[in-house]
């Protein structure tokens, strides 16, 4: 019986300190099971607590790498927990994680002139106002009334010698230092004989106004016209492209044997296309509008998509003695539209409403054909489906205010005052018209209606009241989408015309792709139409970038 007693003593006794060392295990297999060391002098609660915590941790980060794993066989589709996850592509998991687009910037310029029917004179310099000295990369050019308005010209036949002499003074501004030669050597013959200085001058000056054809220098002058009409969305249009040009050339050569214009296309054809600083992409006119696109030499092999539409708007709301001219055309991935108008004129109240009307049918009723059969390429038909869209003209929008009330601000040079009254203004902020576009901040003086070769305006010299017009900021610069930054928006002081020209300097970027022709390892994605550039074409690779 005592013994019975002692061992149960001894058991009681041993109790403590063998629980004690099964405590000090349990931690230890806690710890190990924790990734704990065990010995921090935390007590058992806290490591259970910290052990649960990380177990947990463990478990979330492993359930979502499974989710996530590209290896995993459970569909997206029924993954409803993750909505991250949810519309994660497999194949992106093979693509570089970053996704960046490659853009370039282009200096655009705009000029704009109503030239009151009047066809340029030889005396006449357009080197200051298109600015050459600042090397823009893309020239738009507009004109309104190049012809008199009158009804020959408007219902019968258009006359186009004054647009040719036009396009032959941009031609002879724009590569003035090729031309610079004919000029230095027409001075060295005034040395010699007076045959010799007779048939420099018929060689320099000849070609642009000795009664020119417009078909025949917008032939010499455009850059390679099926080139730049067909698709560029993708290098395999590349080759397609330059069977094109080379045809082309050689069609070039053989028309210059057998033209009956031969001397003018032997002088100006293939000569000119070689040394042009700027060719002629296109040009356009419509009774007196007149619009020209001319680009840098280097940059045609990038553009494509060439179109051109026209709607009339003048009498009968159909004829096109008022109304516009667009061109649209694509540059890299970049598509742009530029619009050139001559809108209702007319300052009486309420004419503003006859303006608006000819913005919106413009907008509703120019219509660009198709010419991109790519499936998942958009090629914009419409004005705003393009991406750059500037809109250049006289748009005739005059100030709501009376001629002695306009004459007041105009002494006293109160810009802002004038500009309150401004209708294009006035209609834009209500949003009656342009609703969207953009126009840079006015900081030069009306520009209509001046008198003949005069800086005075045609009020202060005319007593009748019927002649008699308000000054007002007729000719306008406007630019819809993104990517268009404004440099410069003034006015020319050439008193050639009633009106004033108005030219802006614009910075434009334009989205690069690999699709793009002329081209050699872009690593773009996306273009900035939205399309999806093939897999293939966006694996990393040596970059050859042009320089403009």
């Amino acid at each position: 019986m005592s013994s019975h007693h002692s061992s149960q003593d001894m058991t009681k006794s041993s109790s403590p300190d063998d629980s004690f060392k099964n405590d000090k295990k349990k931690k230890s297999i806690l710890s190990n099971i924790f990734g704990k060391k065990g010995k921090n002098g935390r007590s058992s609660d806290d490591e259970l607590f910290s052990g649960d915590i990380v177990l947990e941790r463990r478990y979330a980060a492993k359930r979502s790498f499974l989710e996530a794993s590209p290896v995993i066989h459970k569909s997206f589709s029924d993954r409803n927990c993750m909505s991250r996850i949810e519309g994660l592509d497999l194949c992106t998991f093979d693509r570089p994680r970053r996704q960046v687009v490659e853009v370039q910037q282009h200096r655009v310029f705009v000029g704009t002139w109503n030239v009151g029917g009047k066809p340029p004179n030889n005396g006449l310099n357009l080197e200051d106002f298109l600015q050459v000295e600042g090397s823009s990369d893309i020239y738009v050019l507009g004109f309104q009334e190049i012809v008199p308005l009158n009804a020959g010209n408007v219902l019968v036949i258009e006359d186009n010698e004054p647009a040719a002499k036009w396009l032959s003074l941009i031609y002879q501004s724009l590569n003035k230092p090729r031309d610079q030669s004919w000029k230095d050597d027409s001075s060295e013959s005034n040395n010699g004989s007076k045959n010799n200085n007779k048939d420099s001058k018929s060689a320099s000056s000849g070609l642009f106004f000795q009664k020119p054809s417009l078909k025949v220098l917008s032939k010499n002058f455009r850059a390679d016209n099926q080139l730049v009409k067909t698709c560029n969305c993708n290098s395999e249009s590349s080759s397609v492209r330059r069977r094109a040009r080379e045809l082309r050339e050689f069609m070039y050569r053989v028309e210059s044997t057998t033209d009956e214009d031969s001397s003018v296309v032997n002088f100006t054809g293939q000569d000119l296309r070689n040394n042009m600083n700027y060719c002629l992409i296109s040009s356009k006119q419509m009774v007196g509008l007149f619009l020209s696109v001319w680009v840098r030499s280097e940059l045609v092999q990038h553009i494509g998509h060439l179109r051109v539409a026209s709607v009339g708007r003048g009498i009968m709301g159909c004829l096109g003695n008022k109304g516009c001219i667009a061109i649209s055309m694509s540059l890299h991935r970049t598509n742009f539209c530029f619009v050139c108008s001559h809108l209702a004129s007319g300052e009486k109240e309420g004419d503003e409403l006859k303006r608006n009307s000819d913005v919106s049918e413009i907008l509703k009723n120019t219509q660009f054909p198709r010419v991109c059969k790519i499936p998942g390429y958009r090629i914009p038909e419409k004005i705003l489906d393009h991406d750059r869209v500037i809109w250049l003209g006289d748009l005739n929008y005059r100030v709501a205010l009376s001629y002695n009330e306009t004459r007041t601000l105009l002494e006293d040079n109160d810009w802002d005052a004038l500009l309150e009254k401004d209708q294009l203004k006035i209609e834009k902020n209500a949003g009656r018209v342009f609703n969207g576009w953009k126009e840079g901040k006015i900081y030069f003086a009306p520009t209509y209606k001046y008198s003949h070769n005069s800086d005075a305006y045609a009020g202060e010299t005319v007593k009748s009241k019927k002649k008699r017009r308000t000054p007002a900021w007729c000719d306008r610069i406007l630019w819809y989408g993104n990517g268009i930054e404004q440099l410069q928006y003034i006015r020319g002081e050439s008193r050639f015309s009633d009106h004033r020209p108005v030219c802006a300097v614009f910075m434009i970027q334009v989205d690069l792709s690999n699709g793009s022709r002329g081209r050699k390892g872009y690593s773009s994605i996306y273009s900035s139409i939205g399309t999806r550039v093939p897999f293939d074409e966006i694996i990393p690779q040596r970059h050859s970038f042009y320089e403009f």
